[in-house]
């Protein structure tokens, strides 16, 4: 599985931060397990954080890229369980911090001086990645991070079912409550938005012809369609038709693929194997249009990598971050395309990934070129949090939107004077 939302970074239901606060300890006590003593390359340890992606092989793969590494010993913690950053978070501020991790751009990050700028190492090869990606990590035209990975993300359907119910692929979020209706029965339910409901909110927001925030770094969600947009959504959550108690979350493709669900909110990462397990009986569509002047959205999520500036080996990981994911093409290619499907950030690669070229992997390419949002780097950690009250309080519970607004409005302005005064 690979990427986070912008709107749901840890692709799992929330955890609370008090969980991740203890895991953090254990991470800190890791001590002499933490790859900084021993190892039989030369020159500096380094450690490097990664989320547990859920597909088969990339665990192996990344602990290979950096075994190949020969200035540097650089032993990989592989943090698994929910929500990735309320362990990565804490651990920053131990002594047993990573020297690189992977996340996403915030600009908390940048202002607090936690990582480094990259733009030195990126420059040479900046026209060849998406300049979407280069847009999303830069801050006063420093570059801080290394796009891994784009993961679009979009409704993934059953052909057969829609076909059985007379059901024509939605293009509103009303067609989208109605197909729900149609489609469900005693076994099947019709629709699965993750278990939370979290994983589509920005889109509910782009969808609606909103923003999280503009270009001025205001407020840009609140509108009146967003709130009709969260009103039918109450309507969704109360109708019976949604999945909402999925073994595995929305990052997951098994709600679809064990006919738990007849459509299901997903990432171009599940495909090889929704594909394997549903042969051509699987189609896809980006989250309709809310509202008369909506349009369709997609989410381009996906994984960057970051060196620790406060740590003791800045420049020894750096050079690393630039070996693995500036020069060595074929592991970047391999690491996009050989275990689910990431479009390549860089065009060189993405241009050469005849696995993207064809059939239903193209058509996902397409819908991120033609319907896609990158991220925001001035909307945080504490921002998406915000979001994700406004649907735990009235769309999982019934407080009205105009209030469950008001409150992550303070929320948000709080956070926006803090980073932009």
């Amino acid at each position: 599985m690979s990427a986070m939302s912008n709107s749901n970074f840890s692709r799992r239901s929330i955890f609370r931060a008090a969980a991740g606060m203890a895991a953090a300890g254990t991470l800190a006590a890791c001590g002499s397990n933490n790859g900084r003593g021993g190892g039989s390359g030369s020159g500096k340890q380094l450690v490097q954080y990664f989320h547990a992606y859920g597909e088969a092989g990339v665990e192996q793969a990344v602990k290979r890229y950096a075994k190949a590494y020969t200035k540097a010993n650089v032993s990989t913690q592989w943090i698994t369980g929910s929500n990735f950053e309320n362990k990565l978070f804490p651990a920053l501020l131990t002594k047993q911090a990573p020297d690189v991790f992977e996340f996403h751009p915030q600009i908390q990050l940048i202002k607090s001086g936690q990582v480094a700028d990259l733009t030195d190492i990126i420059d040479p090869v900046k026209d060849d990645f998406n300049p979407a990606d280069i847009k999303s990590h830069t801050v006063d035209g420093k570059i801080y991070g290394i796009r891994m990975i784009d993961d679009p993300q979009f409704f993934f359907y059953r052909k057969s079912m829609l076909e059985k119910a007379n059901v024509p692929v939605p293009t509103t979020l009303d067609e989208l409550i109605e197909a729900a209706a149609k489609l469900t029965t005693s076994k099947v339910k019709g629709l699965f938005l993750g278990n939370d409901l979290t994983p589509i909110q920005s889109n509910l927001i782009w969808s609606a012809g909103a923003d999280t925030l503009n270009e001025k770094n205001e407020i840009a969600y609140h509108t009146d369609a967003v709130v009709a947009g969260l009103k039918q959504l109450r309507s969704l959550f109360t109708s019976g038709n949604l999945l909402l108690d999925a073994p595995a979350d929305w990052w997951d493709p098994s709600a679809l693929d064990q006919g738990l669900c007849a459509i299901q909110w997903g990432g171009l990462w599940g495909m090889p194997t929704m594909q394997k397990a549903l042969g051509d009986d699987l189609g896809i569509f980006p989250f309709p249009k809310v509202g008369s002047n909506g349009k369709p959205s997609v989410t381009n999520g996906g994984w960057s990598m970051f060196v620790n500036a406060k740590g003791d080996n800045v420049e020894a990981a750096k050079e690393y971050v630039k070996w693995l994911w500036i020069d060595q093409k074929q592991y970047q290619e391999d690491f996009a395309t050989s275990y689910g499907f990431h479009i390549p950030p860089r065009t060189s690669i993405a241009q050469q990934a005849t696995k993207l070229k064809s059939g239903l992997p193209a058509e996902g390419v397409k819908l991120s070129n033609n319907y896609g949002h990158f991220d925001n780097i001035g909307w945080t950690q504490a921002m998406i949090t915000a979001l994700n009250d406004v649907i735990a309080n009235c769309v999982r519970k019934n407080q009205s939107p105009e209030a469950a607004l008001d409150a992550c409005d303070k929320k948000v302005n709080r956070e926006l004077k803090k980073l932009f005064g």
